[in-house]
């Protein structure tokens, strides 16, 4: 059943994206004047909203769950922008001051995957999984893997 959903969403947002090049396209066509690039770059802002709300609600899901199965308190702090990141710090067992050194610019992208390894660690799955959230494509599956992979 949750493959079948899986592969409905990217269906559903491949069907979206093939519509609005058309949809982009027949403005283009019609278009005397300069309204064209407008159209089209609302179009494009639309469909980039769209798969980032997609992407925003699979990572609190897949936090929810790696909250639930460690046992972590507050699981629905997934769903908080700010929450989530002390969510993943709780499930990590880090100290919260941590969320400061979040905030600096470079060290962030070093405190997160520190995060995500021991995300990794509490579920029970080798740390380098965590290393992976700064390949660009491998961060789409790693939460999904680290929530629902047995």
């Amino acid at each position: 059943m949750k493959v079948r959903f899986r592969r409905l969403s990217l269906v559903g947002l491949s069907v979206a994206f093939v519509v609005l090049l058309m949809s982009a396209s027949v403005v283009w066509a019609q278009s005397a004047d300069g309204e064209v690039p407008a159209a089209l770059s609302g179009g494009v802002l639309f469909f980039l909203f769209v798969f980032g709300l997609a992407f925003y609600v699979y990572l609190a899901l897949a936090l929810q769950t790696i909250a639930n199965k460690t046992g972590t308190p507050n699981a629905w702090l997934a769903w908080i922008p700010i929450g989530n990141l002390i969510l993943m710090l709780n499930v990590a067992k880090k100290p919260l001051w941590w969320f400061l050194l979040c905030l600096i610019p470079l060290v962030n992208v070093v405190m997160v995957i520190i995060i995500w390894m021991a995300v990794a660690e509490a579920v029970g799955k080798p740390n380098w999984w965590g290393i992976l959230m700064i390949v660009p494509l491998a961060n789409l599956v790693v939460p999904g893997y680290l929530a629902w992979a047995d």
